[in-house]
């Protein structure tokens, strides 16, 4: 059965309609339909009712009345609403400004009524009028002022003055009744303390005079100079008093207190009297007549021949006290006095090691000084620099004996076994220096007393003293200390080679020893060869110990082909040995018959002297040999070697030689794009461009990642005048090589070619660039010189933010922009930075060389310093032989540039740089 709808759903109430009204309710009424509850003037607030008011209830329900809102609502009562409206609007309009300027509204006075036209006023004013407005503070200062000032005028009113006698202000001014003045910062000025001070300045320089045995006092100059007295002086005075008083009082207190009688008398002595500070320290002499301090106080304060008086009274009470005969020898300007002193000292203090110190030290005779150390040491046997300084004086037989006693009455000191190794090695015989060692370690081993951080600092100590073979022989005999048998070899050896790179500014043969201990246990290891080899590249001086080092090195890691080739251009470089080096790329083929890596070191040291028919005869055999390449193919030759011989031949101007060479190995390795490269440039070489455009496009076939292939085909059309095929090759590139900053630079430079008028279309490729490569510096550092002058500054901001840190790029064109701007040295400086960031960057180390030289050219005269920096460039760049950069390796690798050493590579490059 269906539910049955109502009609009436869905449907609007009719008007005046109220819910459930015949079952008695009476519906409710909201604000909105009544409209604002104002009261009307005539409305009483408090009106009594009356009987009128009741009259609603007798009235029918149904009988709504003339006002009802169950009326319907027409369109003449909407506009009489609306006329009812706007005069309620217009009526309060008319009320608002009275009711502003009152402050009052209809039911009384509102605050922010009051405030609201000051409010609105506030729009009006100017700066320099809020300015104006005075302080909160400053108005209750300026209140107060003024307050004070209108008391003080009434004071005044009924002041009355009358004569004072003379007698009356005598006696004022004798009782010092001087008032204080309050300025007006508040700050109080007390006359009586200033008078004061100045009294007792007076009184102080009168004592001073008197002790000097001055006969005449210019009273004048004093009191021109005591008219310059401040108030800083009289602070300082003061303060002297109340440090007296306060010092008085605990010397009085505890008479046998030291301290507080010496610090009395130093006040004393500030204050410039030295006659009472003498009197105060006399007096704690007799109080404390066993405080030696108190003694040397009294000694410092008196003359020379009071002072050794006070001595002697001293050392009569205090016989024990070292430092007071030390102070009396000290005072004694003849050197037996002092001997005497220092001998009648050592009768009271026997076992002082410092008074037999000093005698030893006062003695001219090394016969005396040996009898005396010789009765020393019985009486302080524990004494380790007195039996030192004995073994020193003695002949090698009697040290050696010495040493052993003392080594008997001290067994836990190493000094003295130390002692031993240099009076060894002082008389050649090393070789007993390492057993001593070796013994000394074992012997203190067991008593524990030196750890091997102990025995290293002490092995520094001796070669920056001087006993380099006692500082190997501590280091080699302390290696093991410290390690048990868990430890293996190689915990050890990474131990101490840690200790190398510690010491190795402060000791390079403690370094060097550590490195040897290293070796020595674990001589198959290649890495440590490889350390060892580079420290002594960087710190060693000695060609012929490398050599040595070397030679082991190869001996010990035959397959190590590193170290083969470290040790031939040592032998070539280092040695001047070109037959040595020869004879060492031999054996170390022997040992490695297929490393690509020494037939091409042979090849280019024949290459480098010369030697091009020996250099083509090994390339030759190597194509010939068979080897093992990467991807585990066994082929005849390897493509480097196949490109050395396309390059060997170029250089020799064999371009069609090179060009068969090339072919053959394409045919071999197809995926080798450097030969796509030489290719491409024998046939450019040989005028053939159209060949050179079938090389690059076959080469794209084979290697389309090679940034190199994509670069050189559009460089090839750029160069015959075709812009659109070159940047569409560039379009392709890019699409095989992602966020590659190197194609994009292409395009940019591409662009910049194509309209050199306007450089929007560049600018807009650059920043298409920066987007995908927001880190290449060297998008950044193009995007500074593509900018206008006034923006470059703020560009290079940008990339020095943006880029990679210390990327060369950016740091080479914000040098060129303080170049540009004649500020030299922020130049250089920046310059430097770029090298010192990638020293394989060679474009920075031209750069830098063009900037030296032209600075160089600058100076009128010859300038030595301007020279010196040329030659450091230099100097510093064929040592660092940098191999990457923009422009360095074309010039580096031209054939017409063959055999020019780094420094000929580093003008040429800094030369083509200037140009641009």
């Amino acid at each position: 059965m269906y539910p049955v709808t109502k009609d009436f759903l869905g449907k609007p109430a009719p008007p005046g309609y109220v819910a459930g009204l015949g079952r008695g309710a009476t519906g409710f009424t909201t604000r909105s339909d009544i409209g604002p509850a104002r009261e009307t003037a005539t409305d009483k607030p408090h009106q009594t009712k009356t009987a009128d008011d009741n009259v609603e209830r007798f009235q029918d329900a149904d009988d709504k009345g003339l006002f009802s809102t169950n009326m319907p609502y027409e369109a003449d009562d909407q506009e009489a609403d609306k006329i009812w409206e706007s005069i309620d609007k217009q009526m309060e309009n008319r009320r608002k400004p009275r009711t502003e300027e009152t402050g009052q509204s209809e039911d009384g006075p509102v605050i922010s009524e009051q405030l609201k036209g000051l409010k609105r006023q506030l729009g009006e004013v100017t700066e320099d009028q809020w300015n104006s407005i005075p302080d909160v503070t400053q108005v209750a200062e300026t209140a107060a002022r003024m307050k004070r000032r209108r008391n003080n005028q009434v004071n005044r009113r009924g002041e009355r003055y009358s004569q004072v006698s003379d007698s009356s202000l005598m006696a004022t001014l004798g009782q010092q009744q001087i008032s204080d003045t309050v300025l007006e910062d508040e700050s109080v000025t007390d006359f009586t303390a200033i008078s004061q001070a100045r009294n007792d300045v007076l009184k102080m320089s009168l004592d001073r005079e008197q002790h000097q045995g001055a006969e005449k006092i210019d009273t004048q100059g004093y009191l021109t100079s005591l008219s310059s007295l401040g108030t800083a002086r009289a602070a300082e005075i003061g303060d002297i008093g109340r440090a007296r008083e306060l010092l008085k009082s605990v010397t009085l207190s505890n008479p046998k207190h030291a301290p507080g009688w010496i610090a009395l008398a130093r006040v004393e002595e500030m204050a410039k009297k030295m006659n009472k500070a003498r009197e105060i320290i006399s007096e704690a002499c007799d109080r404390c007549p066993k405080n030696e301090d108190i003694w040397l106080e009294a000694a410092r304060l008196h003359g020379s021949r009071e002072s050794k008086a006070i001595l002697a009274s001293a050392a009569r009470n205090i016989p024990k006290s070292v430092r007071i005969w030390m102070a009396a020898a000290e005072l004694e300007s003849n050197n037996d006095a002092r001997k005497r002193i220092i001998r009648r000292a050592l009768e009271h203090i026997p076992t002082s090691v410092v008074l037999w110190k000093e005698a030893v030290s006062l003695e001219d005779d090394p016969n005396d000084a040996r009898v005396l150390l010789s009765h020393a040491v019985e009486l302080v046997p524990l004494s380790v620099d007195l039996w030192l300084a004995l073994a020193k004086l003695e002949t090698r037989e009697n040290a050696q004996k010495v040493l052993n006693k003392a080594r008997r009455v001290i067994p836990d000191n190493a000094d003295i076994w130390v002692a031993a190794a240099r009076l060894e090695e002082q008389h050649g015989e090393n070789g007993r220096v390492s057993k001593i060692m070796a013994k000394a370690v074992s012997s203190l081993q067991i008593i524990g007393s030196m750890d091997r951080d102990k025995w290293i600092r002490m092995a520094v100590q001796n070669d920056v003293d001087g006993y380099p073979e006692t500082c190997r022989a501590i280091v080699r005999a302390s290696s093991l200390v410290g390690f048990d048998n868990e430890d293996s070899d190689d915990d050890r050896v990474s131990a101490w080679m840690a200790d190398a790179e510690r010491v190795v500014t402060e000791s390079i043969v403690t370094a060097r020893e550590l490195y040897s201990c290293a070796l020595d246990l674990l001589p198959k290891r290649e890495d440590i060869w490889r350390n060892a080899v580079d420290f002594e590249n960087e710190h060693g001086s000695d060609n012929v110990l490398l050599a040595q080092m070397l030679e082991r090195a190869v001996h010990n890691c035959p397959q190590a082909q590193v170290l083969w080739l470290i040790a031939a251009k040592h032998a070539w470089v280092k040695m001047n040995d070109v037959v040595g080096a020869r004879d060492i790329l031999e054996a170390a083929f022997a040992a490695n018959p297929e490393s690509e890596a020494i037939i091409l070191a042979a090849v280019k040291l024949e290459d480098q002297n010369s030697q091009q028919v020996r250099a083509l005869a090994l390339l030759q055999k190597a194509r010939e040999m068979t080897f093992t390449l990467d991807d585990g193919r066994r082929a005849l030759g390897t493509p480097r070697i196949w490109m050395k011989t396309a390059g060997l031949l170029r250089q020799t101007n064999d371009d069609k030689g090179a060009l068969e060479v090339v072919n053959q190995a394409l045919i071999k390795f197809p995926r080798f794009w450097k030969l796509w490269i030489i290719k491409a440039q024998v046939q450019m070489r040989l005028q053939d461009p159209n060949a050179a455009r079938q090389t690059f496009s076959q080469a794209l076939k084979h290697c389309r990642e090679a940034v190199a292939l994509w670069m050189g085909a559009a460089e090839l059309e750029q160069c015959n005048g075709s812009f659109t095929r070159a940047r569409a090759i560039l379009e392709r590139a890019r699409v095989y090589v992602a966020k590659n900053p190197m194609l994009w630079l292409a395009s940019v430079r591409l662009e910049a070619a194509a309209t050199p008028v306007s450089l929007d279309v560049a600018r807009n490729m650059l920043a298409r660039a920066l987007q995908e490569c927001p880190k290449a510096g060297v998008l950044w550092a193009e995007s500074i010189l593509l900018a206008d002058r006034p923006q470059r500054k703020a560009r290079s901001v940008d990339a020095l933010k943006n880029a990679e840190a210390n990327d060369p790029h950016v740091i080479v064109m914000v040098a060129r922009l303080f170049w540009s701007e004649a500020k030299m040295e922020k130049a250089r400086s920046w310059l430097e930075r770029a090298c010192a960031a990638d020293p394989d960057y060679g474009d920075a180390w031209a750069w830098r060389l063009a900037f030296e030289l032209e600075a160089q050219a600058k100076t009128n005269s010859k300038d030595a310093a301007a020279d010196q920096r040329v030659r450091d460039v230099e100097e510093a760049c064929a040592k660092t032989d940098p191999h990457h950069g923009e422009l360095w390796p074309q010039v580096a690798k031209d054939p017409e540039n063959a055999g020019l050493s780094i420094k000929d590579v580093l003008y040429k490059v800094a030369d083509a740089l200037s140009k641009t």
